[in-house]
């Protein structure tokens, strides 16, 4: 084989790789599951702790919006339905992530400081936050479900 030949071969392979990891990327955008799985983004202009999905129980915004799905109003959901996890860092999406001084108000993917469902404490500031908010959008709220034993 000589030069001449061996470029378009070494071109045409190189062309197929582009061209094949192209195809992967599209198909990796049509995934429903993947789009399932990401979180919608939360809008800005709107409070983070009155928009889902949510960190922590009591911290609804809707009726049927808790992890069961049987609650019946908003600050009655029993659970987050935002993906939980264990470590600051692992939050999906800006308003996903735990702990610090504002639960539930992280600025970005990956800024959350604990996890999620959250402590007791951070549990407490989110709600706190999450009541004065719902006032001020003057929407109403019910009574936050008891903690569940651990």
């Amino acid at each position: 084989m000589d030069r001449r030949k061996f470029n378009k071969l070494a071109a045409a392979a190189l062309g197929g790789i582009v061209a094949g990891a192209n195809l992967g990327r599209a198909a990796d955008k049509d995934d429903p599951k993947k789009d399932k799985d990401t979180p919608k983004e939360k809008d800005p202009k709107k409070p983070l702790l009155l928009q889902e999905p949510h960190v922590c129980r009591g911290l609804n915004t809707c009726k049927n919006k808790g992890k069961s799905g049987k609650n019946d109003c908003a600050g009655q959901g029993d659970c987050s339905t935002a993906k939980a996890h264990t470590c600051g860092g692992e939050n999906g999406c800006r308003g996903l992530g735990g702990c610090e001084g504002d639960p539930g108000e992280n600025d970005c993917k990956g800024k959350g400081h604990c996890h999620v469902p959250l402590s007791k404490d951070a549990w407490k500031k989110a709600r706190d936050k999450f009541e004065a908010a719902a006032k001020k959008a003057d929407m109403k709220i019910g009574d936050a479900p008891k903690a569940k034993d651990k």
